[in-house]
């Protein structure tokens, strides 16, 4: 397609590059922006440079947050010995979303993934160790995609902490088999997370 200003062009092709859209989509998105008051592009593109610049990630648990503690780990009233282990942050906001988990998280990053190149040094295992060897974690909840990768990352995860004497658990498989736990609807995910099986025991079916 021949656009009409090298500049509209540009546009598109950032637009483009996002994940899920396409290059008609980037266009009607790119003309909407043209028709907006500049002080809205603007705005809208501060949001995105202070999201990238100043964003932060939590020392503990690894979320996004504006602060050095996210605002989960920072309260009081979830229960710290408990700690769901989830992939990365949607994950966080979807279990959130079921309002049926009082605990608190921790975001690996990704699971391990050979194909793509993704290893145990790559995410963040070594510091949930820390968080348990410090003795206040008295539950691990493994809360991975159903995947092969999901499998595997929740397997070495339970080696990793087997030292420890804490419980490991896995969600139920109210989740389906290849499932991704973002996709999950809220009541099935909250199920999930409730009726949490131990890893061991899962591992012998």
């Amino acid at each position: 397609m021949k656009y009409p200003s090298a500049l509209l062009e540009n546009a598109v092709n950032e637009l483009a590059s996002l994940p899920g859209i396409g290059r008609k989509t980037a266009l009607r998105l790119a003309l909407y922006m043209l028709r907006r008051n500049p002080d809205y592009t603007e705005s809208f593109s501060k949001a995105l440079v202070d999201l990238r610049l100043h964003v932060k990630y939590c020392k503990l648990c690894h979320n996004i947050c504006d602060d050095d503690l996210c605002s989960i780990c920072a309260n009081p009233e979830r229960d710290h010995s408990l700690v769901c282990v989830v992939e990365n942050i949607k994950e966080v906001m979807a279990i959130e979303n079921t309002g049926q988990f009082k605990g608190v998280y921790h975001v690996l990053g990704g699971i391990i993934s050979p194909m793509d190149g993704i290893g145990p040094g790559d995410l963040q295992i070594n510091s949930l160790e820390e968080r348990v060897a410090a003795g206040e974690v008295k539950e691990v909840i493994l809360a991975l995609s159903t995947t092969m990768e999901g499998d595997t990352t929740n397997f070495f995860i339970y080696r990793k902490l087997s030292p420890y004497n804490i419980k490991v658990s896995v969600i139920a498989r109210g989740v389906s088999i290849g499932d991704e736990i973002e996709y999950a609807d809220e009541v099935t995910l909250g199920r999930s997370i409730l009726n949490r099986t131990s890893f061991n025991d899962s591992i012998k079916l």
